[in-house]
């Protein structure tokens, strides 16, 4: 009689804290960021084929699986240093079941860490990020335009193409929404924080209200001195101006600010779907089943799991 199939379920992930608490001594920390990395696999198999993670047989899982799970990670822009420590985090999931006789296979073993720094560009941890926020001359022309620029930048994620392309009239203030035009002009709603949103309007209605505004540039957001729009060069060379001014040696671009916001996201546990959304990228292999979750669990989600949110 054929064995039955043994399924990914939450239950088996509550054994295998166990196995990592008992046996191998780890941390709290520890154990909860290994289930983690289990449970955003099961995230990442629910966006690319509708599975339920409830009935995701193990034996169904192979090498290839897991290797198009970074490379989604990859396009998430999931640098590699995260990267690895989700795939430790895997390895010692199918080490788990390959000694409680749950499977006779394990499609990690022969998936090597990530090249480090490499591709993508470097995260910036929340005190590099305060750092920079903090140390804006508000009393300068830009200081008020350059601050809420890093604001909505970390604290949304956006491109540096939809941050200069921003309109006022695309900022829904009593709702925390913004209107974002992304690549191939799709449309998605991203939730701005109270605070973010309070520097961005104390911009709007102060310093950007001083500025000759030229008749092209009326509803945009983000002007220069001239009162046209910034270009991407612009922004490129504020970001690094305050990396170097705050001794931060690391290669950074107005990229870095949405790759950081996506991992402390992720790391800090939150839903693999909503951060998709939130940056715009189309799911894997569908493309409308995933693309309709509620405003409120974006909203939920950076509450829940973004720095900028947490009083």
């Amino acid at each position: 009689m054929d064995q039955q199939p043994v399924n990914i379920t939450p239950n088996l992930i509550k054994h295998f804290a166990d196995y990592l608490r008992l046996e191998l001594s780890l941390s709290e920390n520890s154990v909860e960021a290994y289930c983690h990395d289990v449970h955003l696999f099961l995230q990442y198999l629910e966006c690319r084929d509708g599975a339920c993670p409830a009935s995701t047989a193990i034996d169904d899982i192979t090498q290839d699986t897991i290797e198009n799970f970074f490379a989604y990670l990859y396009d998430l822009n999931i640098g590699a240093t995260s990267q690895a420590r989700i795939l430790s985090g895997l390895k010692s999931f199918w080490r788990y079941l390959t000694q409680e006789s749950l499977t006779d296979k394990d499609p990690t073993i022969l998936i090597s860490s990530p090249s480090m720094g490499r591709h993508l560009p470097e995260v910036l941890t929340y005190e590099e990020i305060q750092k920079m926020i903090d140390s804006i001359d508000l009393s300068q022309p830009n200081g008020h335009r350059n601050k809420a620029m890093i604001e909505v930048m970390y604290g949304c994620g956006l491109r540096v193409s939809e941050l200069i392309g921003l309109q006022i009239s695309d900022i829904y203030r009593n709702d925390g929404f913004l209107r974002i035009i992304g690549k191939g002009n799709k449309e998605r709603l991203v939730p701005i924080g109270d605070s973010s949103l309070k520097i961005l309007f104390q911009y709007i209605e102060g310093a950007r209200l001083h500025v000759n505004v030229q008749p092209k540039f009326t509803d945009t957001v983000f002007l220069n001195s001239r009162g046209t729009g910034l270009t991407r060069q612009m922004v490129f060379l504020i970001v690094k101006d305050l990396a170097e001014k705050n001794g931060i040696n690391k290669t950074i671009s107005p990229h870095t600010f949405r790759h950081s916001f996506a991992t402390h996201l992720l790391e800090g546990g939150a839903n693999l779907l909503a951060v998709q959304q939130m940056l715009g990228h189309s799911s894997v292999s569908t493309t409308e089943i995933y693309t309709h979750i509620s405003d409120e669990l974006l909203r939920d989600t950076l509450t829940s799991y973004h720095p900028r949110f947490k009083k």
